[in-house]
């Protein structure tokens, strides 16, 4: 986002704190070294968790997990660069919580980093291109970095005004995901259970799960795929329902069913099947039967033939019975194949005085010795693909469009 455009929310942003009779307090004398007063960083959990000597919460339940160590560590070095540069990293934004308590609502990527920095966690490159932990570093760029002020709004308001600010400030930067979004509107006890079995990126079952589902824990794809298959695809009204449920049971018996109803039935795990509706797919064919062996047979088949175009497609193609071969994108024949079919076959039509096709031919209207052009007509596998034929020139046949749509896959 253009720094003009971040500026214009930030007024806006302001100007509803004002309208609204929000109050706010702009704090200039909180320090690195303050924030970092009892700054904890929990590895599994992928979050900082306390700071300013366990006054100030970094990660309430309606932020999203730490990213800024996902690409790389970029991000959180440049923050650390930032500061020893004296550039400056930001506006800070804490929710008052009570007297003796304080959140982060904008700034807990930020505030993590330097925190993680502090504590270790990671290393910057020095000016010679060497890596240097802030416990190695010299002591005048300690003491840079722990006595660096920052600038932050202390803001009290009811938790709808919380979150609807929490949303705009967010539009910068990074965007929230919608999951994101909906763990800060629904944030509670379910979301928080939530978050620890499904966005905790040391969970042991994130390889199973990769397997079907694109995305990272982190960024809550786990969460919102189990939230998905749940709800039905309606995943702010569970949310709704279920907000200050004390288990997330139901959510975890779900899920695992289809992790294992999938599992089940397709024992060879290809790289295609990541991304599915596999939720759709369960709900559909979870009652079917289906022996493994011969699925992991026709799979294999299916990846080997050159004529299937869509891999993604097999999943849905064998559980369906193998009927639909519009999911697999069969290779259709190219130009030149039309073309050369097209002339042998009206050649022999014109000179028995019938149809070139072969259809139309057969039957006792206008169209019984009518002669299609090429742009009228569709080419055809004369043995279907679904029934062993090939997409070659020997089976292949020119009809008109018409009985070309009729005849489908027979």
């Amino acid at each position: 986002m253009k720094g003009e455009q971040f500026n214009l929310l930030i007024l806006e942003f302001l100007l509803n704190i004002r309208k609204n009779n929000m109050e706010t307090k702009l704090k200039t004398n909180i320090t690195v070294k303050d924030i970092c007063d009892g700054f904890i960083y929990n590895e599994l959990e992928g979050k900082g968790l306390f700071g300013l000597s366990g006054k100030l919460t970094i990660q309430p339940e309606y932020q999203r997990n730490y990213i800024y160590a996902s690409d790389g560590g970029k991000r959180e070095m440049a923050v650390i660069e930032s500061i020893l540069k004296d550039y400056p990293i930001g506006l800070i934004y804490f929710n008052k919580v009570s007297e003796n308590n304080l959140e982060v609502l904008d700034g807990q990527q930020r505030i993590t980093s330097i925190g993680r920095f502090v504590t270790d966690k990671f290393a910057i490159k020095d000016e010679n291109g060497m890596e240097q932990y802030f416990g190695g570093m010299a002591k005048d760029k300690k003491i840079k970095i722990l006595e660096t002020k920052l600038l932050i709004y202390e803001c009290e308001g009811t938790e709808s005004e919380i979150k609807e600010w929490f949303k705009t400030i967010n539009i910068a930067g990074v965007p929230l995901s919608d999951q994101e979004l909906l763990n800060a509107v629904y944030s509670g006890p379910f979301v928080t259970l939530g978050k620890e079995e499904f966005s905790n990126s040391q969970n042991s079952n994130i390889q199973k799960w990769s397997a079907y589902i694109s995305g990272s824990a982190n960024r809550q794809a786990f969460l919102e795929r189990a939230l998905d298959w749940v709800s039905k695809d309606n995943i702010g009204d569970y949310m709704s329902r279920h907000r200050y449920d004390k288990d997330i049971n139901e959510l975890k018996t779900y899920f695992n069913s289809v992790i294992d109803w999938i599992s089940g039935v397709f024992t060879d795990v290809e790289s295609e099947m990541c991304g599915l509706k596999w939720g759709q797919l369960y709900e559909q064919y979870h009652k079917k039967s289906y022996d493994p062996s011969k699925i992991s047979i026709e799979v294999r088949k299916l990846y080997s033939d050159p004529y299937v175009k869509s891999r993604k497609g097999i999943f849905e193609y064998i559980l369906g019975g193998g009927n639909d071969t519009k999911l697999l994108e069969i290779r259709m024949f190219d130009d030149a194949t039309k073309k050369s079919v097209y002339t042998i076959q009206t050649a022999k039509s014109e000179t028995k005085k019938i149809s070139n096709c072969s259809h139309c031919a057969m039957g006792h209207d206008a169209n019984k010795s009518k002669i299609w052009k090429l742009d009228e007509m569709d080419a055809d596998h004369v043995t279907a693909w679904s029934k062993g034929g090939t997409t070659s020139i020997k089976n292949c046949e020119m009809l008109c469009k018409t009985h070309n749509r009729a005849k489908g896959n027979r």
